[in-house]
């Protein structure tokens, strides 16, 4: 049976190879192999750490390397940005097992003669007191390597954040995000939900920010408990749940999700509309309709009608709606805490997509009602797929116009226009922007 360690490096070699998201690859791993919960955690930790501290690893590996790191074995570069992260940031790792352990890996991978420099270079850095050398790093140099950040982002989340806003959405980046449920207010109330989930053995408290919101740890199998399996809440990321308050559909409406899958808003709204009212739930693939659809029907919510559809394509057999949400797709960089890996995708990888959301925005607003309000929402932090979508839009429809509506909380300033970041909610980073249609 196969170590934690030795998983953990199979896992990082995989991402490497493959470009697929962290949390699929780590679920896959888990589901085939053989490990007890404490080893699961470990490796979890120690995998996610790796690509979360990648770009600050690969710094002290070139530090401490005589052989330059475009020459190194990339299965070597892995087994000794292990040993750098347990070194660095497990406290819970002896300094000498975090060494031991990573040269043995070399065996593991068939590069034994390896081994005397993994030791080398990761003895070297515990003689220098694992201090890391700074000195000859310009300020977003220095912030680029601590928190292990491209340098490129890091300059444009100051030019459009500011240095202190950028400055506190870095240092959240880190570590595994609190994992928040919805409440299914239609037919429980949030007490309730909290005495199942405890009586099931998981731990629940109530958000102070939101009365039907809950945070949840100790989520060993969340879809197999019997609060679950009754429909007291769905997993929904606080932000998202802010962004629904900002959507504040009523009794009777009719609203269209255009990017619903995998169903939080939907299913959030259909809630605070007690089940009243028709909302149309889409997107392009059937597998993810499906899960609408059976999330809809665990939850109880009979107002749902999911179906597959091409956002960014007009579709007359849509109806005309008094709430029209596109939660568009976007780089993700308000996720990196679930998602490390999305923040080392290049720059130009970012281009092409504010031509997608504009296409999709413009055909959303052809099914919004006279009166009735269009929803733009995206879980990343970036000007270019937020604000200037956003304005570019109000330019060119002159028919809608921008509306404040307010989410209830103080964490949140009324504006028409909303950046949300974990220092605001502790949730992912999230942006929102609201519109009436008035001709």
């Amino acid at each position: 049976m196969k170590t934690a360690r030795q998983i953990t490096l199979d896992l990082l070699i995989r991402m490497d190879a493959s470009g697929s998201y962290s949390n699929i690859i780590l679920d896959n791993a888990f589901t085939a192999e053989k490990l007890g919960q404490r080893d699961k955690a470990f490796a979890a930790a120690l995998f996610y750490g790796v690509l979360e501290r990648r770009m600050t690893l690969d710094y002290l590996i070139r530090h401490y390397s005589s052989i330059e790191f475009d020459r190194m074995s990339p299965k070597v570069i892995q087994i000794m940005r292990m040993g750098f992260y347990q070194l660095l940031y497990m406290n819970s790792v002896p300094e000498s097992a975090a060494v031991d352990e990573s040269v043995k890996l070399a065996d593991y991978i068939g590069r034994g003669g390896a081994k005397s420099f993994i030791n080398a270079v990761l003895r070297s850095f515990l003689r220098d007191e694992k201090e890391i050398d700074y000195k000859d790093l310009d300020k977003e140099g220095r912030l680029s390597i601590e928190y292990s950040c491209p340098k490129w982002l890091i300059k444009k989340w100051n030019r459009e954040l500011g240095e202190e806003r950028t400055l506190g959405f870095l240092k959240a980046s880190f570590g595994r995000p609190p994992i928040y449920a919805k409440v299914n207010t239609y037919k429980f109330t949030t007490d309730k939900a909290i005495q199942q989930l405890k009586a099931d053995g998981i731990n629940a408290v109530k958000n102070k920010l939101l009365d039907d919101c809950i945070e949840i740890s100790n989520t060993r199998s969340i879809d197999s408990c019997s609060a679950f399996r009754k429909g007291m809440f769905h997993v929904q990321d606080i932000s998202s749940q802010l962004c629904c308050r900002i959507i504040s559909p009523i009794f009777n409406e009719t609203v269209v999700d255009l990017c619903a899958s995998p169903g939080g808003k939907t299913f959030t709204c259909a809630e605070i509309m007690q089940n009243r009212g028709k909302i149309y739930s889409y997107d392009l693939y059937d597998g993810k309709v499906d899960v609408i659809r059976s999330g809809a029907r665990r939850l109880g919510l009979s107002i749902i009608t999911a179906s597959e559809n091409d956002a960014q394509r007009f579709n007359p057999d849509i109806p005309q709606a008094d709430k029209v949400i596109c939660d568009v797709p976007c780089s993700g960089l308000g996720v990196i805490r679930r998602k490390p890996e999305i923040k080392y995708k290049p720059m130009k990888s970012l281009e092409e997509i504010p031509n997608t959301q504009r296409r999709i925005i413009d055909t959303a607003s052809r099914y919004v009602k006279v009166g009735g309000t269009l929803i733009y929402s995206t879980c990343t932090i970036s000007r270019d797929e937020n604000e200037n979508v956003v304005e570019d839009f109000l330019k060119e429809h002159s028919e809608f116009v921008p509306i404040v509506v307010s989410t209830g909380t103080d964490v949140l300033k009324d504006s028409y226009m909303r950046t949300m970041l974990p220092s605001d909610t502790n949730g992912d980073g999230f942006f929102t922007a609201t519109l009436r249609r008035i001709k």
